[in-house]
């Protein structure tokens, strides 16, 4: 280690945005030191446990195949990437968000959002098309119906290693197993950290620190206070070393807590996985296949719109959804006419599922449900599917119900031809959505919105961008483009 321990640029933090940061600083000429909290063999934050899906701004076919420009002339043929404008990136974060999303944070995300995929290119990142996680095949062809058309190769654990890699060509310098404690402060400004590495505490000086050490979404006392009762139950789907202390310490020197700060990135995830994520299997224990059948609660009845929209647009809030239901679990229930077309999560090893050739058996099999409340549902749902409308995966399809309490908004069908498939889900909770709040320089600000000189914030501790829900995609794009930015101006 540099026995003057003194740097232009420290990055706190070891995943997606941390290591964007410290790129960019790089190759600003700037010497860099990365501090990772985890162990070597956890590195990457909640960007290695990722499904990494990647939602940018496209105006044609040709600007995606500049980024998967391994494309065979056939899979050129057979796929029909459609467009996503700034326009729609625009609608989709103001819908989702119910419109309280910072303008000006969400304009330079998505103004940034293609730039940086290109760049990403240059560090060694790769780009698949996500065949198998959001297409069906239309008519002898590949429809991407919704974004994030494209993902990283190897999903999380593909990016993280490819960032490493780059970091280590660049000459930036990563230390592990380093918890930093607090930032060096004075009426100047922010100086360095100090910082406990492999046991020994020691302080780094800096010209500039970036914070890009996630929220607080694996302290379970942090989340019980913010998002309120019973988010103690909820799962971690990624890291366990996202504790909110970049959060923390900001605020320690008058930082502004920004955002929304009761709510958070929740999904359906699988009931007996671990408590943390498990690195092995990544996001595989996500079950986002709910659109196709229905989801019932421990009373056997349907609770939320499983078909309200596609599931990009929703997995993100029905996690706190489910937390919400009796015993903080659901089962999500299919029948033959979908099993074939259910998402490559719900073929993983590890998962609680069941299966049964007729509803009474399954009724029986569900663990936790009432039954003659379960199939009474089932009978009055399938009575109000809507079945002069046709069913069609790949678009808003308005096959629906009537005259439910709960109604099914698209892609409705009737639960009735065996075999059964149920698979148990309860919260799995991504990342937090309140935070500090940044510049579109992406300098951190202090209680009376003026910059605190020498600091910068990325990633998913910042505050402002996603409100109750968020684009599937869009957490992975606005750590990278707000990285890249702190970087940058941590350079100046």
């Amino acid at each position: 280690m540099n026995n003057k321990q003194d740097y232009d640029v420290i990055v706190v933090g070891g995943g997606n945005a941390a290591l964007c940061a410290a790129l960019t600083a790089r190759e600003n000429g700037a010497r860099v030191m990365l501090l990772e909290r985890a162990p070597e063999d956890e590195r990457g934050g909640n960007s290695g446990f990722a499904g990494g899906g990647m939602r940018f701004v496209y105006n044609n076919q040709e600007e995606v195949y500049k980024l998967v420009p391994d494309l065979s002339a056939a899979e050129i043929a057979n796929t029909d990437f459609r467009t996503y404008t700034e326009e729609r990136y625009f609608d989709d974060m103001y819908r989702v968000t119910q419109y309280r999303t910072n303008p000006d944070l969400a304009e330079v995300m998505i103004k940034n959002s293609t730039e940086v995929m290109h760049w990403m290119r240059t560090q060694g990142v790769r780009f698949i098309p996500r065949y198998a996680r959001q297409t069906p095949d239309v008519n002898g062809k590949f429809e991407f119906f919704s974004p994030p058309t494209l993902g990283v190769a190897g999903e999380g654990r593909g990016l993280v290693d490819a960032l490493y890699a780059a970091a280590a060509r660049a000459g930036v310098e990563v230390r592990y197993r380093a918890l930093v404690q607090s930032l060096l402060h004075d009426d100047d400004g922010v100086h360095g950290v100090k910082v406990r590495i492999e046991g020994k505490t020691t302080e780094l000086r800096a010209k500039s620190v970036v914070l890009a050490c996630g929220g607080f979404e694996s302290n379970a006392e942090w989340r019980t206070r913010y998002l309120g009762a019973g988010w103690d139950l909820a799962k971690v789907r990624g890291t366990r070393f996202n504790t909110g202390d970049g959060i923390r310490m900001a605020l320690e020197i008058g930082a502004q807590p920004y955002g929304n700060w009761s709510s958070a990135h929740a999904v359906g995830w699988d009931l007996n996985a671990p408590p943390y994520g498990d690195i092995e299997v990544g996001d595989g224990f996500s079950k986002f296949s709910y659109p196709l059948g229905i989801m019932v609660n421990a009373d056997g009845h349907r609770f939320l719109d499983e078909g309200a929209d596609f599931f990009h647009m929703t997995y993100a809030k029905y996690g706190k959804v489910i937390l919400a239901q009796p015993g903080q679990f659901a089962w999500q229930v299919f029948d033959a006419k979908v099993l074939d077309i259910l998402g490559p999560l719900y073929r993983i090893k590890k998962m609680t599922k069941v299966r049964a050739n007729t509803l009474e058996e399954l009724a029986d099999k569900l663990e936790g449900v009432n039954k003659p409340q379960f199939l009474k549902t089932v009978e009055q749902f399938n009575a109000a599917v809507m079945t002069d409308v046709p069913f069609a995966q790949s678009v808003r399809d308005g096959r629906g119900t009537h005259g439910l309490a709960v109604p099914k908004s698209n892609w409705a069908q009737a639960i009735s031809d065996g075999p059964f498939e149920a698979y148990a889900v309860t919260c799995g909770i991504t990342f937090t959505f309140g935070g500090l709040k940044i510049t579109t320089q992406g300098e951190v600000v202090d209680t009376e919105d003026r910059p605190i000189p020498g600091l910068y914030a990325a990633g998913e501790l910042v505050g402002g961008i996603f409100y109750f829900n968020y684009p599937g995609g869009s957490g992975l794009i606005n750590g990278a483009v707000y990285g890249r930015i702190a970087g940058r101006n941590a350079t100046k």
